[in-house]
């Protein structure tokens, strides 16, 4: 696994905040819907930018969603060179954050398992 840079991790995590923000007031598109900003990695030589996103909704409206912030990437990008003070910035890519579901879904396994070890429990001792 490469090095982490200092460096690209702040300005990674300032990309993750203001992106929140321009994304919540300057973004009119209804289809965007509830959209949070989970995390940004950016490339060492700052020149691209993957941002995961959550959506709250189904399958459906997470693709309408990337679909309207892929469209704004531009627009976005801009507002960033306007806030960020540093020479380069990266390009965006959105993709849909899946660790969120993933975890109710381990969680809901868990559940399951120990509900399950409780029952063989019980009907053991009888």
């Amino acid at each position: 696994m490469p090095k982490e840079f200092p460096r690209t991790r702040r300005v990674g995590e300032q990309i993750q905040r203001e992106l929140a923000l321009l994304i919540r007031e300057d973004i009119k598109d209804p289809r965007v819907g509830m959209v949070s900003v989970t995390s940004v990695i950016v490339s060492r030589d700052l020149s691209h930018a993957k941002v995961y996103v959550s959506v709250l909704g189904n399958a459906e409206q997470t693709a309408a969603s990337i679909s309207v912030l892929g469209n704004a990437a531009g627009f976005l990008r801009h507002k960033l060179g306007k806030i960020l003070h540093i020479r380069v910035i990266p390009e965006l890519r959105f993709y849909h954050d899946r660790s969120l579901e993933e975890g109710a879904r381990m969680g809901a396994l868990i559940n399951a398992a120990i509900a399950s070890d409780k029952g063989n429990a019980d009907a053991d001792e009888e």
